[in-house]
């Protein structure tokens, strides 16, 4: 294999979520050229990501005069197609730039047949409710080509560090937390209303905390709604941030706290503690990934606390937690009671126990002048 593309017609979260299987191929093809499709406006994920070669980008919605420019573009241009979606227009653009193909299928479509017969290796998924998290369903793509070799152990790569705007690093504090609080849908969204009371909580208990949010209006109008919620020593705007900027901002915290969101992948991609807020989402499938050394261990469905490697995952004690629908009433905007039922106050406190149980890192800052981290 010379050049090898994979396909990622997915959001932001997904886009991190494939770099395992960048990273796999870069072992298996030392010498290939890899490059990644997606969605244009997804792919910073990958930002000077050192196993690719280039980052091809379509728009969300394709015209025919553009579909039949994406043709000429990609015409078996490549060895192999890596589909990492199994959306339909990923797996004809798998077919259109590749000799040979590999590919995820959806659980169940009326497509599959087709999509079947233009593999050389098909992946099912197993759907929201599988126990086989997403990043392991990626990673099988490869098993063709690996023999006997055991599939690898995935790692995230997080996108390379930018430096922080000087306002910002002048105003972090050591063993500052990094909170994200928008979630790209309703059904994911732990209220704001909790996260304003958990932001009061861990000032009180002397932590500086730092806002992140994208540009998008929900996002900071989100970020505005906690920024009051303490001293405004204490509670710290980051402002709109590049990707590569955000990794660097969260690699300096002593803490993350986030939702089900693709900025919850990129933090356990940063190796900081995590402590992540889950609703109706399937944790065996969708929790952010614990890192190399997790081995098998897997997250269970259901559990009020439970932690691997540096992330804890918090879920609601209802009987229907985790369904694996959006949120109580199946759309896009439905609440989920099981976020409402997570308090702030039990977030809290399992936010300070592991701040108790590990060594503050300075801060950006500090680290600047070259001053030594204290327990």
């Amino acid at each position: 294999m010379q050049a090898i593309l994979i396909v990622i017609t997915r959001q932001i979260g997904d886009v991190l979520l494939t770099t395992p299987l960048v990273r796999a191929a870069r072992e298996r093809w030392p010498h290939a050229a890899i490059d990644v499709l997606g969605l244009e406006g997804t792919l910073g994920m990958l930002a000077g990501h050192p196993h690719l070669r280039q980052c091809l980008t379509v728009p969300a919605r394709t015209g025919a005069t553009a579909a039949l420019r994406l043709v000429w573009r990609l015409w078996r241009r490549y060895d192999l197609a890596l589909v990492a979606d199994p959306g339909d227009r990923a797996h004809l653009i798998g077919a259109i730039a590749a000799r040979e193909r590999s590919g995820l299928l959806p659980p169940t479509s009326g497509s599959n047949w087709w999509k079947r017969r233009l593999l050389r290796h098909a992946v099912t998924s197993g759907g929201d409710l599988s126990e086989v998290h997403v990043v392991r369903e990626k990673l099988a793509l490869l098993a063709p080509w690996l023999g006997k070799k055991p599939l690898p152990a995935p790692e995230l790569q997080a996108p390379a560090h930018e430096p922080l705007p000087e306002d910002l690093r002048a105003q972090l504090a050591r063993g500052y937390i990094v909170i994200h609080a928008p979630s790209m849908w309703t059904y994911k969204q732990w209220p704001l209303d909790h996260f304003a009371e958990l932001v009061g909580l861990l000032t009180l208990a002397g932590r500086q905390v730092v806002l992140t949010g994208g540009p998008g209006a929900t996002d900071r109008l989100a970020v505005a709604a906690l920024t009051n919620a303490a001293a405004s020593t204490q509670v710290v705007d980051a402002g709109v941030l590049r990707f590569g900027q955000v990794a660097a901002l969260i690699a300096g915290a002593a803490l993350y706290i986030g939702p089900d969101t693709s900025v919850s992948h990129l933090a356990a991609a940063c190796g900081v503690p995590v402590l992540a807020i889950f609703g109706p989402t399937n944790p065996q499938r969708w929790a952010p990934w614990p890192g190399p050394n997790a081995g098998g261990t897997v997250f269970a469905r259901q559990a009020p606390v439970q932690t691997i490697g540096r992330i804890t995952l918090m879920q609601a004690s209802l009987p229907c937690v985790p369904c694996g629908k959006a949120g109580c009433e199946d759309h896009r905007e439905s609440r989920s009671d099981c976020l409402l039922a997570i308090r702030p106050e039990r977030v809290a406190q399992q936010a300070l126990a592991l701040l108790a149980s590990r060594t503050m890192r300075p801060s950006p800052a500090e680290t600047e002048r070259g001053s030594l981290p204290e327990a």
